[in-house]
Order: structure tokens, then sequence, then C-alpha cells
């Protein structure tokens, strides 16, 4: 179990327990965070659940793959803290992590 801080794109933080072995992005549609939208449900398909991770918690976490790295390119909104959450797995190790969600390009 982790607890991972959301802030939506509102400014509110919203704090979750997740069980290890789920996505932040799992996590994140079961708490009905605000701007994740998850459509392609996990797959590394759509770009839906872009957020951005504050650190110390971005080298944890390594660089994203081929997929994910394009989906994220093609943001229009993407910054060196990009990642999508269901690329992020839970695990004790990220306790205490806080992600902001990515706002969608204009």
């Amino acid at each position: 179990m982790a607890q991972i801080t959301f802030i939506e794109p509102g400014g509110r933080a919203v704090a979750v327990q997740v069980p290890a072995g789920g996505s932040v992005m799992e996590a994140a549609v079961a708490s009905d965070i605000d701007g994740i939208d998850a459509l392609c449900g996990g797959a590394c398909a759509c770009g839906t659940c872009h957020v951005y991770v504050r650190s110390p918690w971005l080298a944890r976490l390594g660089v994203p793959d081929a997929q994910e790295a394009d989906l994220l390119a093609q943001s229009g909104v993407q910054t060196p803290a990009s990642r999508l959450a269901c690329q992020i797995t839970v695990s004790p190790d990220l306790e205490g992590l806080t992600v902001e969600v990515a706002p969608r390009a204009p």
C-alpha cells in the first residue's frame, strides 16, 4: 500500500491509499480524479492519463519506454516531468508520490 497524492487541474489535492501492484491510473479512475480520462483503459494507447511527476519521484520511476515517449510527445503539453499514469506501477517504494494531472493541449 502507498499513499499517492493527485493534484487536480483546479489545484485540489486528493490523497489516496493505493494497493501495491496496480497502476497510478487505476487509482485515479477509482478515486474519480478530475482530468484522468483513461480512455484506453491502461493500454498506453491514448495519453489521457498524462501526469507530471513531482520531485524526487521522477528519478525513481526511470525513463518512459518508446511507446509512452511517443504519446507524451504528441500531447502538446509534455515537460521533463511527464509520464502516463497507466505506466506507473504502485509499490510501497512510492509512498508519498505526488502527481499533477497535466492540462489538455489547447
